[in-house]
């Protein structure tokens, strides 16, 4: 499998693969701004709970109660993932670049390790 390239049998251009760090960036910001609307989202649910008095007489309160703390667990959960989810797409991104930069480093490198000597002989046409 290659990875860099597209499938013999698909047509386009190369330009479709394209992957840089400010398209991860986004990718992991926008999972980010996720938290924001599971933060609202939590702020509803525990606004939900206000007022609902006691459990005598309404079964359906005491139901919404009883289900409360479960709620809350998954979307404070959820808003971990997000979290980290985001975290690890800027990183990709970021790693992504570092290794592209750190191959070209290292290509430079062996270009001054094993630069070509100069040439021996050959350079003096006067009857030597």
């Amino acid at each position: 499998m290659e990875l860099n390239q597209l499938a013999a049998n698909r047509s386009g251009s190369k330009s479709e693969l394209i992957s840089n760090k400010a398209a991860w960036t986004k990718l992991g910001t926008d999972v980010g701004s996720l938290r924001e609307d599971i933060g609202k989202a939590t702020t509803k649910l525990k606004d939900g709970q206000t007022g609902l008095g006691s459990n005598a007489g309404c079964l359906t309160a005491a139901a919404q109660k009883e289900i409360h703390g479960s709620w809350v667990t998954y979307v404070e959960r959820v808003s971990g993932r997000c979290e980290e989810f985001s975290g690890l797409l800027v990183k990709a991104g970021t790693d992504q670049v570092r290794t592209d930069q750190s191959v070209e480093a290292e290509i430079a490198r062996l270009g001054v390790t094993y630069a070509d000597t100069p040439t021996v002989g050959g350079q003096d046409d006067k009857g030597r």
